[in-house]
């Protein structure tokens, strides 16, 4: 992996805890566990998916880092202010790097 080629910086965060607000519903408190990650970004769509309430874009992107230990799918990605949902990690060569497919997370 050519350092020249990790041009984009990403913040991977973990889910730390969950709260319970007053109505009953959990929400998820994230924190960032890796900042500063330089990527290379190789490929962004955007496809009309049909949803349960009705058409919705689907914005997929996919990253190369460099090797990050105990990165799972239920972490998530920062980039450029959106939130982006880990559904795939692929390992490159033995630990030299990571590609990361990302979804944009639903709001």
């Amino acid at each position: 992996m050519r350092a020249g080629s990790l041009s984009r910086s990403i913040t991977l965060q973990r889910c730390s805890l969950e709260t319970k607000g007053p109505t009953g519903a959990v929400t998820p408190v994230w924190s960032n566990f890796a900042t500063g990650v330089r990527a290379e970004r190789i490929d962004e769509r955007a496809d009309e998916a049909t949803r349960t309430f009705g058409e919705a874009e689907k914005i997929t992107i996919t990253f190369r880092v460099r090797y990050i230990g105990n990165l799972t799918t239920a972490d998530r990605v920062i980039y450029e202010g959106a939130v982006f949902d880990l559904v795939g990690i692929t390992e490159i060569g033995r630990r030299r790097g990571l590609e990361l497919r990302c979804e944009r997370a639903r709001t």
